[in-house]
């Protein structure tokens, strides 16, 4: 598997029917995701953690619609659910 860029995957990302509106959501939605693995939560997805760091596999989960999350109201910024 190649490394693809932030474009190829938020275009593989609003493909798979989730409420990802831009890229810039894509991003903080893995970034919270991936404190979440460092902080020891268990990947949603078959991957190889030697080969992956927490961020690449968040980035991953995301993609592939395992991580759920849900608008807030007051400042529409997402909120990863564990």
């Amino acid at each position: 598997m190649t490394m693809a860029t932030i474009t190829e995957e938020f275009d593989e990302a609003t493909d798979a029917a989730q409420d990802i509106d831009s890229k810039y959501r894509l991003i903080i939605l893995a970034a919270k995701r991936s404190k979440q693995l460092q902080r020891g939560a268990r990947p949603r997805i078959d991957i190889d953690q030697t080969k992956h760091k927490p961020t690449r596999i968040a980035l991953e989960e995301v993609i592939r619609g395992r991580v759920k999350f849900h608008f807030n109201d007051i400042a529409e910024t997402p909120t990863a659910e564990s």
